[in-house]
């Protein structure tokens, strides 16, 4: 099946939906608190430009340390070169051109539970790669999809994140127990093991310039300047910049891990740090060269039982999966991720895929394919140029000068080329070019290497979507008929002498409760909410509230119920 025939399956049905199925009642508290505890420690928009991957620039004492108590995977690489569409595959554990969360960004739900408020199309002022004006929104993706967290709750998990999500949807409350500044795993019940997110911000693309105010902790004169910049002092004083930036981030990876320490959880407990995606420089984010996609990533064992280094490629539509396989939980069979670790760990990667789509208010459409050697990239719009004019990078205080440089005819043919249009096909060696300058598309050496990288993209899009082949304003009409955002049902609470259940009529719609001996509990989005997965018994003279969210509709209203 093409993927064009999935365009059409997305459009008239979303497919059905599969619920969140929670381990039997056989399973006992002993086995819940064995389980592992999993920390990840995310930073944002680094390449590998870290010590434990050869480059010294900044010194990391505390990932240092951590790296060589862990494997280190020297192939990682996000789906996307921007956060919000790569956090939407990890989230999910889908390719975001499968579930249409590709493009950056769809609304505001960047934050904690986001704002859940969504520009018109007059309000955003932004248009589709045909032109046509599109608005804000939260995604709509298939209704069997959740949040890979669900699954963990069910099971027994305890999950927090402190505090991004940038799902390109709002997150919906049972995802997580706690998704806020104050997120912590110390706040879990006691005995229960633990999922936790902590997300630094510090080496984001707009330190570059929010951090201007704070001394440079790197001397500019001593930095490498990649080739694709001008080798003057507004680059060198940027890549000191973001090494700076990365001295910061450090510390604070060490204050977490402080903390485990403290807690006497160091050892059992799985610690995973990773960048959401490669570096926040030009050239860097938003392409999906390995500038953009290839990214530092660890994984600390149990007892560091596991070291070294792996050139095992890996993406981070698997990241979900592996999740779920490490606490022993199952991935559900629609997931596109693969388990690279745990009881279910499944088959290795060949290849890893990209995709880019809309930054901001400058759209194109370019696929790419890698695997331990080569880069191969597929651009939809060869007329278009690389160089987007994304306004928001323009912030960036070596911008002016590179833009003025290019301007007045002052760049080499290196740096010159970002602004050039593009190619229909690139292919790149990246052992002997890792900044993928020399396109070997056209060398007839490189013939049977391009056909191999050609079949590997035909395959992976032979047997799935690919949403970013439709006109965003069209698959925004298809999520929210005529421009406006669709409700779930309010769900059903049913007693049946104290035993409840409780049902809602949105298909796909996850729903959530709380057990209150209040007749007029004030609850919000920010209460702490369960997972329903199964009915349950309440005391009488209770109450019980519900809600309901169908992932990208508003959520529900609150309802509830004495039993």
């Amino acid at each position: 099946m093409n993927s064009l025939k999935y365009l059409l399956i997305f459009a008239t049905t979303l497919v059905s939906v599969v619920s969140c199925k929670p381990k039997d009642d056989k399973m006992v508290q002993s086995e819940v608190q064995n389980k592992p505890n999993i920390l990840w420690i995310v930073c944002e928009d680094i390449s590998p430009t870290l010590s434990f991957y050869g480059d010294s620039t900044a010194h990391t004492p505390n990932l240092d340390k951590l790296a060589n108590e862990s494997l280190v995977y020297d192939n990682a690489f996000a789906t996307v070169g921007v956060c919000a569409p790569c956090r939407s595959s990890i989230i999910t554990s889908m390719y975001p051109t499968t579930i249409g969360t590709m493009h950056m960004r769809t609304g505001q739900d960047v934050q904690s539970w986001g704002n859940r408020s969504y520009k018109t199309r007059e309000e955003l002022g932004r248009n589709d790669i045909t032109g046509k004006p599109i608005r804000q929104y939260s995604a709509v993706i298939p209704p069997e999809v959740k949040c890979f967290t669900e699954y963990l709750r069910a099971d027994g998990y305890y999950c927090t994140n402190n505090q991004k999500t940038d799902y390109q949807f709002a997150a919906p409350v049972t995802a997580w127990d706690e998704n806020n500044r104050k997120a912590h795993w110390r706040n879990r019940p006691e005995g229960k093991p633990f999922f936790s997110v902590f997300n630094i911000d510090d080496t984001h693309e707009s330190k570059l310039w929010k951090h201007e105010d704070l001394p440079l902790t790197i001397n500019p004169d001593s930095v490498y300047v990649p080739p694709y910049f001008p080798d003057n002092a507004a680059s060198k004083h940027m890549v000191a910049r973001n090494y700076s930036n990365i001295e910061l981030m450090d510390a604070k990876v060490g204050a977490i891990l402080k903390e485990l320490e403290e807690d006497g959880l160091y050892d059992n407990t799985i610690v995973f740090f990773y960048s959401d995606h490669g570096g926040p420089l030009p050239r860097e984010k938003r392409e999906i060269y390995d500038s953009g996609l290839k990214t530092p990533f660890l994984i600390k064992d149990i007892n560091n039982k596991t070291t070294g280094r792996t050139d095992r490629l890996i993406s981070y539509v698997d990241l979900g999966a592996t999740v779920l396989s490490l606490a022993g939980v199952k991935p559900p069979e629609y997931m596109e991720g693969k388990a690279f670790r745990g009881k279910y760990d499944s088959q290795r990667r060949d290849y890893v895929f990209g995709s880019s789509d809309r930054f901001d208010e400058y759209s194109d459409r370019i696929r790419s394919v890698r695997n331990k050697q080569f880069l191969y990239l597929r651009n939809y719009f060869p007329e278009l140029p690389k160089y987007k004019d994304v306004s928001y990078r323009k912030q960036i205080p070596m911008m002016s000068n590179f833009l003025k440089l290019e301007k007045e005819g002052k760049l080499n043919e290196v740096q010159h080329g970002w602004f050039e249009t593009k190619t229909k096909e690139e292919l790149y060696d990246c052992n002997k070019d890792p900044f993928n300058i020399n396109n070997l598309a056209d060398d007839p050496i490189y013939a049977d290497i391009l056909n191999d990288m050609r079949t590997a993209f035909g395959d992976h899009y032979e047997d799935r979507a690919d949403m970013g082949q439709m006109p965003e304003a069209k698959l925004i009409d298809i999520m929210w008929p005529n421009f406006k955002q669709p409700k779930t049902e309010h769900p059903t609470i049913l007693d049946n002498n104290g035993k409840v259940a409780i049902q809602c009529a949105t298909e796909g719609a996850s729903i959530a409760y709380i057990i209150s001996d209040s007749p007029d509990k004030k609850l919000d989005l920010n209460s702490h909410w369960q997972l329903y997965t199964k009915p349950f018994s309440v005391v009488k003279g209770k109450y019980v509230y519900s809600m309901a969210q169908r992932i990208g509709f508003k959520e529900s209203p609150i309802v509830a119920k004495k039993i």
